[in-house]
């Protein structure tokens, strides 16, 4: 399989994570033009799982170093898998919320406040179950950030607007989505050995094995959470599996194009985490918030028409979020 081993390329893999992270939404604002985001949903989730199936048999299989996803899946621990597998089911519970909140509030608001969120919180979280990195400059970094969200929230307040009561749900949605959002990459981290991909403890997993079991857990818990969600919509009315199955083909591509681009960045965390450390890993990949909000602020137009005081606090959000991700790559090469 192919291993990563140095921090120099485990941080470019990082950054594209973070792109990737930070644009599949765009697929759900292109499919929102004709579909609702609870069917987008289902889409979604396939995209991930069949990008899941592609890299454990190509990746995850070629080359001599490490175990084949057959060999490593073959020898895993129930303990491990089922953590993996929550992690998934974590992480569909707060992606749905989030994409509700993008379809309220949209991507330039959802993602600073939900993801940046989840940014703070999941790094803590990371960083005292698998320390790595210097604490000094990863927690600035990620207080840089926490102001950065800040400056968002305000940015979002001030915009009003006819749709302003949809925001404030959205900004609401967006916060719990974050909140759950935090935990879920933990219980996949905790699944592989961190310190040695090459050869990893007998019974845990490679970072492909671990994430092809986390897709699984996302896609059957979709089953439970998106159909509650398609019968009590956040907004609208119900939308029922029959709408689904009468989608366009091409809309559906673009619902499996979106899980695909997430898919790749989820695993090209994984992949990097053995090298910079789960919590260097997890904290520049949701630098992803900043993403969306360029996609959201210059693409989408969603602050079109916002005031002077606006746009200086998007500015300073996004000089915010390059100073603080700068810091937390400092932090790992500083360790």
């Amino acid at each position: 399989m192919f291993i990563v081993n140095s921090y120099t390329l485990a941080i470019l893999l990082c950054f594209i994570t973070m792109l990737c992270w930070g644009s599949w939404g765009n697929t759900q604002k292109l499919a929102s033009k004709k579909w609702r985001y609870e069917l987008f949903y289902w889409d979604y989730t396939i995209g991930i799982l069949l990008f899941a199936i592609l890299l454990v048999f190509t990746l995850g299989s070629f080359g001599d170093s490490g175990r084949s996803f057959l060999e490593d899946i073959q020898q895993l621990e129930s303990k491990y898998i089922v953590s993996a597998i929550i992690g998934g089911v974590i992480f569909n519970a707060s992606n749905i919320l989030l994409a509700a909140s993008v379809s309220m509030a949209g991507m330039s608001v959802a993602f600073p406040l939900g993801v940046g969120l989840a940014l703070v919180l999941g790094v803590f979280i990371n960083y005292f179950s698998a320390p790595k990195g210097d604490p000094l400059l990863l927690f600035l970094g990620v207080f840089l950030i926490v102001i950065a969200i800040i400056c968002n929230g305000i940015a979002s307040g001030k915009k009003g607007g006819e749709q302003s009561s949809g925001n404030r749900k959205g900004i609401i949605l967006a916060a719990v989505a974050g909140i759950l959002m935090s935990f879920f990459y933990r219980f996949v981290a905790a699944a592989m050995d961190l310190d040695n991909f090459e050869a990893p403890t007998p019974g845990m997993a490679t970072p492909y094995t671990a994430f092809f079991i986390f897709t699984i857990g996302i896609f059957l818990s979709n089953f439970v959470f998106n159909t509650v969600v398609m019968k009590r919509p956040f907004v609208g009315e119900p939308v029922s599996y029959k709408e689904y199955f009468s989608g366009k083909s091409k809309t559906h591509l673009v619902g499996i194009l979106g899980g695909c681009i997430w898919g790749l960045g989820t695993a090209l965390s994984y992949i990097a985490a053995g090298k910079a450390g789960a919590a260097i890993s997890y904290a520049l990949g949701q630098g992803a918030p900043m993403i969306a909000a360029l996609w959201g602020v210059f693409i989408w137009k969603e602050f079109k028409g916002a005031n002077k005081s606006v746009n200086m606090l998007l500015l300073l959000m996004f000089l915010l979020f390059i100073a603080g991700l700068s810091l937390i790559v400092m932090a790992g090469e500083n360790s």
